[in-house]
């Protein structure tokens, strides 16, 4: 009979510590956006976000070959990379042209409903755009607004050095 307790013991010991190891896994998810891959702006001139944080597309349409995002909400940590981003018009197509530089952009309640009509923008700071379409950024952009993580609509985006985005996340998970 002791030995039964002792088993049963311990296996109740195991199963509430996986549930608390699972629970935090949970929390830490949940804390972490994640887009699965970046694409360029296919309609020119298309508006993310609302009000004074309202972000204007370039003005033709860029593609890439892939990328990936990640943004821990309660830290700032920002990852982000995009492969082959380059014009998909115009005489330039199929390069970078005249852009040299991008930024990530976190679009924070992007309908501005907790905001007073505004999306709120966090930024990282401008990175080198390769030849080849190639960026990457990770590093911290410091706290940032509640709103960020109490609104469920959050768009990322990739933006040139005059604001307007070219590439956005895709497929957050």
């Amino acid at each position: 009979m002791q030995t039964f307790v002792h088993k049963s013991l311990v296996a109740s010991v195991l199963a509430l510590g996986a549930a608390v190891i699972g629970q935090n896994a949970i929390a830490d998810q949940a804390d972490t956006l994640r887009w699965q891959s970046a694409i360029g702006i296919a309609q020119a001139n298309n508006v993310v976000g609302s009000g004074t944080g309202a972000v204007t597309g370039g003005g033709t349409s860029w593609s890439t070959l892939g990328g990936h995002v990640k943004v821990d909400l309660d830290t700032g940590e920002f990852n982000f990379d995009v492969r082959g981003l380059v014009l998909a018009g115009g005489n330039s197509i199929g390069t970078p042209g005249t852009i040299v530089q991008v930024k990530g952009t976190l679009v924070c309640d992007t309908d501005g409903s907790a905001s007073s009509g505004n999306s709120v923008l966090v930024d990282t700071p401008l990175v080198d755009l390769g030849d080849g379409g190639n960026a990457r950024f990770n590093g911290n952009v410091g706290a940032l607004s509640p709103v960020c993580t109490s609104e469920p609509d959050i768009a990322f985006l990739i933006r040139v050095g005059s604001g307007r985005w070219i590439a956005n996340g895709t497929v957050l998970r």
